[in-house]
């Protein structure tokens, strides 16, 4: 660190007592749940400081330790121009796998009202295909007979097990995270891994807890090393652990939480600018389709071609084309939009935040845990479609990508280090296979990923777009679509 830049510190404001804690405590969460509770609490005050959890890794709490939880949120616009404001919300933080009685402890606590999670699609520990909590995953063995869990479900259960047990009500279980009905399935989860552990405990947790769904949405790319030099020149303060975000956020919850508490069951999200609604299923659609759709195909194919970041990849004319061909004819068509919305503006939107060059977002990070991200991001809209007697060429040409992508040689001969709980299973089956039709065939026979049904409609189509893949590379392939 320069002499010259002393530490980010804490203000001298008053530190908000906690009311929440937070399961994977990750860059996106410090950009958008932490902002909108911090918005909230200034606006209308409340006790809802936030204890960070890291399940695994303690590089962010190494981090922000030092600088006693504060760290910078820099907005990047399109113009080159910066918002940076401090944040001061988190009181804590955490490392479940150092010190997991000390996360229980804090999760038991009367004063903890809710839990939000950004663990990522594959940290439920359940299978991407059909949204049941996978028994055989190891985390979960663990933690069926061990009262100090592993995974995120694992701690849910145990946290709210103790409550139970001490006459609390059950705190509130809000994720964040790109799931399809994201809180119908991690209650699914949570039920199925308590009733496993203690049927009377998920009676009780079935009656009582609240699992709101979600739609969230702030592009949040990696931080780099030279983003928190840049940061330290521009302020004269050093930060070890700031995040760059676009000025766009967006944050849809189900009106749900747990009654008990009564109006003190959540923070005044609304105040901050949160939609609070009676269903968030359209909302869940729009977003899950249309930008993370669109964002992994963009990401596999675009990788493919050669571009970075999805600033370089819309940059390109025939990506161009491309995306707004999967708006229109693919994946608008495939649900209906929430009230008052128009699809057309919210595609120019998402097009403009993809085109800001201020946000490197990498498409080799937006890649990554396709296994668990294919599923709710593009093959329910491809099952939706098939149903309706449409054809979706592009999402399945973005298929047929992330199957050359997990081949694990990129068109160039040079090898792609991917990021995924199945990588090596990916792999061993693409290599095993020696004809697009067989790599299709066998990556296809990947249950996690694709059910029985849509493998066997997909089977034909898949086999022909990677072997037009392998044949012509991912950008003529997309031009060739038209």
């Amino acid at each position: 660190m320069p002499a010259e830049h002393p530490r980010l510190r804490r203000s001298a404001t008053p530190r908000t007592a906690a009311g929440i804690v937070h399961l994977g405590l990750g860059a996106f969460f410090r950009a958008f749940g932490c902002v909108y509770v911090e918005d909230a609490v200034r606006l209308s005050g409340g006790a809802w400081g936030i204890i960070g959890v890291s399940l695994q890794n303690p590089d962010t709490r190494d981090r922000l330790a030092p600088q006693d939880w504060v760290y910078t949120a820099v907005s990047q616009a399109a113009d080159g121009s910066e918002t940076i404001r401090r944040v001061e919300i988190l009181s804590e933080v955490l490392v479940a796998r150092e010190d997991p009685e000390a996360v229980l402890a804090r999760m038991a606590d009367p004063a903890i009202r809710i839990v939000t999670l950004t663990v990522t699609e594959k940290g439920y520990c359940h299978d991407p295909a059909t949204g049941r909590l996978n028994p055989d995953h190891p985390d979960i063995v663990h933690d069926l007979t061990d009262p100090l869990p592993l995974s995120a479900p694992g701690f849910l259960v145990r946290a709210l097990a103790r409550r139970r047990d001490a006459g609390l009500p059950p705190f509130t279980v809000l994720t964040c995270d790109n799931l399809p009905e994201n809180g119908r399935l991690v209650r699914g989860v949570v039920l199925d891994l308590a009733r496993r552990i203690d049927p009377a405990l998920a009676d009780w947790i079935e009656a009582e807890a609240r699992f709101p769904a979600t739609m969230v949405d702030r592009i949040t790319p990696a931080t780099k090393p030279e983003d928190i030099a840049r940061l330290a020149w521009k302020t004269g303060v050093h930060d070890q652990a700031p995040v760059l975000c676009e000025p766009f956020r967006q944050w849809v919850v189900e009106d749900d939480f747990v009654p008990a508490y009564g109006t003190d069951a959540c923070p005044d999200l609304a105040a901050a600018g949160v939609e609070l609604v009676p269903d968030v299923t359209p909302y869940e659609h729009m977003k899950l389709r249309m930008l993370n759709g669109t964002h992994s195909s963009l990401a596999y194919l675009g990788y493919l071609a050669g571009h970075e970041t999805i600033s370089d990849t819309v940059a390109d004319p025939v990506f161009v084309r491309f995306v707004k061909r999967l708006w229109r004819t693919e994946i608008m068509p495939s649900f209906s939009a929430p009230e008052g919305v128009d699809l057309g503006d919210y595609a120019d939107a998402l097009f403009g935040r993809y085109a800001n060059p201020a946000i490197r977002h990498r498409t080799w990070q937006i890649a990554m845990d396709g296994s668990q991200k294919l599923p709710q991001r593009i093959l329910g809209t491809i099952a939706d479609n098939l149903a309706a007697g449409r054809e979706s060429p592009g999402l399945v040409l973005a298929v047929a990508a992330w199957m050359r992508y997990v081949g694990g040689v990129d068109e160039r001969g040079q090898p792609i280090e991917v990021k995924d709980p199945l990588a090596s299973r990916l792999r061993a089956l693409s290599d095993a296979a020696s004809t697009p039709a067989d790599k299709a065939r066998a990556l296809l026979s990947v249950r996690e990923v694709f059910s029985e049904g849509l493998a066997a409609q997909l089977a034909g189509p898949v086999a022909q777009a990677l072997a037009t893949l392998s044949r012509a590379g991912a950008r003529k392939a997309v031009e060739d679509l038209g």
